[in-house]
């Protein structure tokens, strides 16, 4: 059963401590390491707010430059797609403020998106919690156009919210909504929840 989330309207900067969590906390393929994440959403006229908070005594963040395997770092990722449409965006980050962006219908067709000053147009910020790392980070409905002309924030969103790290002291991976894969894959659509733009 797919889990619900409200994506709430705002005006201005977000005021984080009003919006609901969305806990990370489904622990798949691996023994449960006490890694824990939650996630906030929220959006204006301009933009997809994202707010992606890990729970991590071993953080590793070792990559910082442009197209680098993220997901073997301590890594938070957010994968959605309108509710009619086939391709989804993947944005995988690392305690760096690393991005990694794809776009298409499964992990063997995807494109990987880059352009230069990713974190000016994501307005990327990330920090160090007392009990693990976080990042703040906007996704323009300009740029979200690009590859899908007609989006709005409007309707349904399919999605899922993902916290990893494959190379990290003790591997794991956690997600939103449940995954009924037998081995690690998040590039699963058949198993997004559901976002609801307000």
């Amino acid at each position: 059963m797919s889990k619900s989330y409200l994506i709430r309207s705002v005006a201005g900067e977000p005021d984080w401590d009003l919006i609901p969590l969305l806990h990370v906390d489904q622990v798949l393929w691996k023994p449960d390491c006490g890694v824990r994440a939650y996630g906030q959403f929220c959006r204006d006229s301009e933009s997809l707010c994202v707010h992606l908070c890990a729970i991590e005594a071993d953080i590793r963040a070792e990559y910082t430059a442009p197209l680098s395997p993220v997901c073997r770092d301590s890594c938070l990722e957010f994968f959605f797609m309108p509710e009619k449409e086939t391709r989804y965006f993947n944005f995988e980050i690392n305690p760096n403020g690393c991005l990694w962006i794809g776009f298409g219908h499964s992990r063997e067709d995807s494109t990987v998106l880059y352009r230069s000053g990713m974190e000016q147009l994501f307005d990327i910020r990330t920090g160090r919690t007392r009990d693990g790392w976080e990042v703040f980070y906007r996704i323009p409905l300009s740029f979200l156009r690009l590859f899908l002309p007609d989006f709005a924030f409007a309707g349904i969103l399919r999605a899922n919210v993902y916290k990893c790290g494959d190379l990290t002291a003790h591997e794991h991976y956690l997600s939103w909504n449940p995954v009924t894969s037998e081995t690690p894959d998040f590039h699963r659509p058949a198993d997004f929840g559901l976002m609801t733009l307000e």
